[in-house]
């Protein structure tokens, strides 16, 4: 039986797709019984790898079901059928996500970014406080509504903690996640603590929202972690951002685990405790805004499938995937030298060799 056949059994009408992996596809269905438009991702089970069948994706399929908040993507139902194909019907971002937002529109103003980042902060709180855990926040995972609210999306690398007999968290082992958006220690392969890794990448992504490019060149590892462990950020000159601003995304992307802001640190900074404006509506949105320079060459992208990657000789386990780029913004990297790091060689070729197919969310 078709995917179409088997949706209408269930009362939805199968439309356009949206997005396509190795092994899954996203499409657009109306639903007779919520009556509105929403998302079906739809995994092959039979062409997925088995570390994704056994790891990625029960944890992913819990973790959905638990989850409820304004600011993540609501799932409205999960079932799969005899053939081996597992059906998540989600909601849909019908403006599409932000990463095409800002190659479309060009960088986003404090005000309205200050809006837009406080939701998706308030939606990692929700999960931090459940000892959830994203380990893949980019741009590209985070979706619109039609009134251009963030929703955060695409759960398949996140996992529940687990913590020692004191009560303190347990290391992670498994490198995944998009390069880009990756945290130094993340690149380096030592174990780290997931919640302070999904701070680095909101680091990235306010960067990306204020100034309409990327804070690093992921082109060449080496030369990116060595950056960011100089704790370097540069700050595009045509983007006048208050102090408050560049501050924030300063503390977040700290190289130094023990200083890096945490969640409620984040949400409590000076910068997201000025007054809120309402943002612009909906229909200044439809405008087009200025658009960067540095986005004109970026592709139309959303999530994409990626077979998890070998264990390396160290037995650590490494799920990078590769992010949709921007290019780096003018002035964001001075001249270093390459260091030569087997293990962040070993990490640079896998994210090198990582294939991109039209992206599913």
């Amino acid at each position: 039986m078709d995917d179409a056949a088997v949706l209408k059994k269930r009362r939805y009408v199968l439309g356009m797709k949206l997005g396509e992996g190795s092994y899954a596809k996203v499409k657009c269905a109306y639903s007779e019984k919520l009556k509105f438009n929403v998302a079906v991702k739809i995994i092959d089970k039979k062409r997925a790898p088995r570390d994704f069948l056994e790891r990625f994706l029960p944890r992913e399929i819990d973790i959905l079901a638990k989850v409820n908040h304004c600011s993540i993507v609501k799932t409205y139902e999960i079932f799969e059928i005899s053939d081996r194909k597992v059906y998540i019907v989600m909601e849909l971002g019908v403006q599409g996500d932000l990463l095409e937002f800002i190659k479309t529109r060009g960088s986003i103003p404090e005000n309205v970014a200050r809006k837009m980042f406080y939701q998706l902060g308030s939606a990692i709180k929700y999960c931090h406080d459940l000892d959830i855990v994203h380990r893949d926040l980019k741009c590209e995972n985070l979706l619109l509504d039609k009134d251009f609210n963030i929703k955060l999306s695409d759960f398949g690398f996140s996992k529940c903690l687990s913590r020692d007999e004191d009560g303190k968290i347990t290391l992670s082992k498994t490198f995944c996640g998009s390069a880009a958006y990756a945290a130094p220690e993340v690149l380096q392969g030592i174990p780290y603590e997931p919640k302070i890794y999904d701070i680095w990448s909101l680091g990235v992504i306010l960067f990306i929202m204020v100034c309409g490019s990327m804070p690093y060149d992921d082109s060449n590892v080496r030369k990116m972690l060595k950056i960011q462990k100089e704790h370097r950020v540069h700050f595009p000159r045509s983007k006048t951002l208050t102090i408050e601003c560049k501050d924030i995304v300063y503390q977040m992307l700290q190289p130094d685990v023990s200083r890096r802001l945490n969640i409620d640190e984040v949400l409590s900074h000076i910068w997201m405790q000025t007054p809120k404006s309402q943002g612009p509506s909906p229909a200044l949105y439809a405008k087009a805004g200025e658009c960067s320079r540095n986005l004109e060459e970026v592709k139309s992208e959303h999530k994409q499938e990626n077979e998890p990657q070998a264990e390396t000789k160290t037995d650590k386990k490494h799920e990078f995937k590769t992010a949709t780029k921007l290019n780096l913004s003018v002035n964001a990297e001075d001249a270093v030298q390459e260091e030569g790091q087997t293990e962040i060689d070993v990490l640079a070729d896998q994210m090198q060799k990582t294939q991109i197919k039209n992206g599913s969310n």
